[in-house]
């Protein structure tokens, strides 16, 4: 039992961030890892799940729901950035809960961000196929045969159907295409980000200055809907639920962590990576969700393209302009999304292939371009066929309760290393803790419960599953295990 909650010493886990022969390109500087983040954060929560969960939650108050989900991540936000600064070393949640809840629960957490980094990358994937069928139309009059860019499984009523379409090809496309850059490098995928970042930032300012000029204020009128009798239909508890659909909007911010060890330097910048980029996000989410909701009521938001339909019904044809610079911003958003998460996951593989509780080919790094090339070709074939055949709205579940538990578990655990290593040297020290991480913990698990049971259900299976594997392999390969 003693070798399940083994932790790796901090002292070691420092060495191998000083240690540059791990073949990883330090190239990354603070305004990469802020533009890293809010090139994760923003794509299909702002972009296609606001309108869901207004219409069927939270009404116009979506805008609390963001607060809320923010201030939740806030202060995962801020544990996050202690262990950043501290042990600035590739695999994010897993390496933090390795070195201080031990090896177990460290596997269920690399096995959960599974379910954040690449199951989220796919639902991002479906998200940005729905708005390239909207261009292609709007922009060239071009219209893709529906049977093509569709999954052939449907998520209706707590049951997988089977539809009629064949796979969803310009999800996959994206994805490959993405995959390659990864390959190539880590910073010239980190300019693909910027440029992305630069198109869908300014188009966002861009909807909330125009947009404003539309709104009909009878539509944010009660801003809060009376509850109709039913738990998250409506009223503070939708608020609540809204909070927990739309919590995946925000995640990715910590993706940013699993690049500390392509950091200039990471004991300044993470915090300012993480923080400034989720700062941003939020300002920017509670805009956008105002603006739409007073464009329209509510209760028409259960759309594809919520953005995009708001300005369709307020405006006409007299801004088609501007609706073909949403679908842009939306194309580019959702890109940086999926470059990013797919940067994440083969990072995390990497570090868990280094403790040995993963193959060792997975930490394999390409001689010259100096990325993990053959666990982000693994991760983008995976991802691609997650895309191709699944429908969104049950990936996106998958992915918010993953997120959730990783949360959870990074509060939890700063709390532990200040009573079991109070005087380990800290460039950044998390405030007034154990109020925040306690908070954070509170908030996380809180918005978990509001998920449907089902979902749960599918999270108790997926984790069954990992611990099959850990102990099948991890456990009997760990390098703990081999103490020289």
């Amino acid at each position: 039992m003693n070798s399940l909650f083994r932790t790796k010493p901090i002292e070691r886990l420092q060495a191998e961030a000083g240690d540059d022969s791990h073949g990883l390109k330090r190239v990354l500087t603070r305004t990469s890892l802020i533009s890293l983040g809010i090139g994760a954060v923003i794509g299909t929560g702002i972009f296609v799940l606001t309108g869901h969960a207004a219409a069927d939650f939270a009404g116009p108050a979506v805008a609390l729901s963001y607060v809320l989900s923010g201030i939740g991540c806030l202060f995962a936000g801020l544990c996050y950035a202690e262990y950043a600064a501290s042990i600035p070393i590739a695999g994010s949640a897993y390496t933090y809960t390795y070195a201080t809840l031990g090896e177990l629960m460290a596997w269920i957490i690399g096995w959960d961000l599974i379910l954040e980094y690449l199951f989220a990358a796919s639902t991002v994937a479906v998200g940005w196929s729905k708005y390239f069928i909207y261009f292609m139309k709007d922009a060239f009059g071009i219209h893709l045969p529906e049977h093509l860019c569709r999954a052939p499984l449907d998520y209706v009523d707590g049951h997988i159907v089977q539809t009629a379409h064949t796979m969803n090809i310009p999800a996959m496309l994206l994805v490959w295409v993405i995959t390659v850059l990864l390959v190539i490098g880590i910073k010239e995928s980190a300019r693909f980000n910027n440029i992305m970042v630069v198109i869908k930032v300014t188009i966002i300012l861009m909807i909330i200055g125009i947009g404003w000029g539309y709104i009909n204020w009878d539509n944010l009128t009660p801003f809060i809907p009376e509850n109709t009798g039913e738990l998250g239909k409506y009223g503070w508890s939708g608020v609540g639920k809204g909070a927990a659909v739309i919590f995946f909007a925000y995640i990715g911010f910590d993706a940013v962590s699993t690049a500390a060890q392509e950091t200039k330097n990471p004991q300044k910048d993470m915090f300012w990576g993480m923080i400034g980029s989720l700062a941003i996000c939020g300002v920017l989410f509670v805009g956008v969700s105002i603006v739409v909701c007073g464009m329209v009521s509510y209760k028409e938001l259960h759309v594809d393209a919520p953005v995009v339909y708001a300005f369709e019904k307020a405006a006409g044809d007299g801004l088609k302009w501007l609706r073909l610079a949403v679908e842009l911003a939306v194309l580019a958003g959702l890109s940086s999304v999926i470059l990013v998460l797919l940067m994440g996951q083969p990072r995390v593989f990497f570090s868990m292939a280094k403790d040995g509780l993963l193959p060792a080919f997975f930490a394999k790094v390409h001689p010259k371009f100096g990325t993990p090339h053959i666990t982000t070709i693994i991760t983008g074939i995976l991802c691609s066929l997650l895309a191709g055949f699944l429908p969104l709205n049950l990936l996106g579940e998958l992915v918010s309760i993953g997120t959730l538990l990783a949360f959870a578990v990074v509060c939890v655990g700063i709390i532990v290393l200040r009573k079991t290593r109070p005087d380990m040297p800290r460039p950044y020290r998390t405030p007034w803790v154990p109020l925040v991480p306690v908070l954070g913990a509170g908030l996380c698990i809180l918005q978990s419960v509001l998920l449907p049971a089902d979902t749960w259900l599918r999270l108790i299976v997926w984790m069954g599953l990992g611990l099959v594997v850990y102990f099948l392999y991890g456990r009997h390969h760990s390098r703990l295990k081999q103490p020289s």
